[in-house]
């Protein structure tokens, strides 16, 4: 048994574990599990992977729901849910449309698949995911980007009175568009995993993750998409610098550990 299982979550609270990358579990005082985009892989050449073994075996965290983001490899990873399937058939999957085509085409059976998109909410168990965009599905022409290849949803999660956002991969200019902050605003998220990068410009570099966590009135924010792949690792208490003074609080939690994270009054 993994020890996500048995950590304790009072109410008011949310537990949190974070394998690396974008992939995070989160608990509530109910004892719900949700697997936020599993990514085990277990191939893992040392000039592609910082860590030579995978976070997680699959086999050993129950598993209730799978809450998948966007249909790329590292966020819908078949040879993972493959494997927590397989030890846990009754696990149910939420996600957008191309994520869960790829589920029904490896098998996996419609009944247990929800498609969603932004503006839409999920049950999950005892927790409710609601829906954002992560990317524009026409991109911005007037910036340069290019519509995304696939739908790129985030989501706020209601978890125990805690609302957790899962930013996804967001555009490198979300901080400045209103149309994509204010969505999540009016669901008054306490923490936020958030993707970005001090250099690629796919995702915010680190100053405009530090606009986008102050923007959306986080109390408490997470830096993902990162120690996993050599090539896109960065560092977190860099990143923390880039939070404004008096804003979100930095939570930087050790590889493929847990914490309890308490909802601020």
């Amino acid at each position: 048994m993994h020890p996500f299982e048995d950590l304790e979550v009072p109410s008011g609270a949310v537990g949190i574990h974070w394998f690396g990358q974008s992939s995070f579990a989160l608990k509530d005082a109910d004892g719900t599990i949700v697997q936020v985009d599993p990514y085990f892989p277990h191939d893992r050449p040392a000039d592609r992977f910082v860590h030579a073994r995978p976070p997680l075996h699959e086999a050993s965290l129950r598993t209730d729901f799978i809450l998948l983001t966007h249909d790329h490899g590292d966020h819908t990873c078949m040879e993972s849910i493959d494997r927590i399937r397989a030890a846990y058939p009754r696990v149910r999957y939420v996600g957008p449309v191309e994520s869960v085509g790829r589920l029904t085409a490896a098998g996996v059976p419609a009944a247990t698949t929800t498609t969603v998109q932004e503006g839409d909410s999920a049950g999950l168990g005892s927790m409710t995911a609601h829906t954002v965009l992560a990317k524009p599905h026409d991109g911005v022409p007037d910036e340069g980007i290019e519509p995304p290849d696939c739908a790129h949803l985030g989501y706020v999660v209601e978890a125990s009175g805690v609302r957790v956002y899962v930013s996804g991969d967001p555009i490198n200019t979300f901080a400045e568009h209103q149309e994509l902050l204010q969505p999540i605003r009016d669901l008054q998220p306490d923490i936020g995993f958030l993707t970005n990068h001090p250099t690629e410009g796919e995702f915010p570099f680190f100053e405009g993750s530090g606009k986008m966590a102050a923007a959306l009135g986080l109390k408490a924010a997470v830096p993902a998409h990162r120690a996993c792949f050599v090539a896109r690792d960065y560092a977190a208490a860099e990143w923390a610098t880039h939070l404004p003074a008096g804003g979100p609080a930095p939570l930087l939690i050790d590889y493929n550990q847990s914490v309890v994270y308490f909802s601020a009054p």
